[in-house]
């Protein structure tokens, strides 16, 4: 048995140009590990957590990450914390699709 969520969770995920496809890796009481599929010119559209800090981790691609109106185009591996109240998001403005797991912690 493998320890690791990540390959299976998101083996089946191709999405299509402008669609992103998501999996959860782990959901816990105290945490959600959600991964995001980015297809080409996909977009998380930029938003906060008032009560949770969220942490982009880029593991595939390059994704432009959005904080606080802030734009920075991403190669993985990356780490983007996202504090309180952060707006934040991601687009994808390759042609290859983009990977990112978003950790938000502690759950609302």
């Amino acid at each position: 048995m493998s320890l690791d969520r990540y390959a299976d969770a998101i083996a089946d995920l191709d999405p299509d140009r402008g669609d992103v496809e998501t999996a959860e890796l782990v959901v816990t009481d105290d945490v959600l590990v959600k991964a995001f599929v980015l297809g080409p010119d996909a977009e998380i559209e930029p938003h906060e957590h008032a009560d949770a800090t969220n942490v982009f981790h880029v593991l595939e691609g390059t994704p432009t990450v959005i904080k606080e109106g802030e734009r920075d185009r991403l190669t993985a591996p990356a780490v983007v914390p996202n504090e309180r109240g952060d707006i934040h998001g991601a687009v994808n403005e390759t042609d290859e699709r983009a990977v990112l797991t978003a950790s938000l912690c502690p759950l609302p």
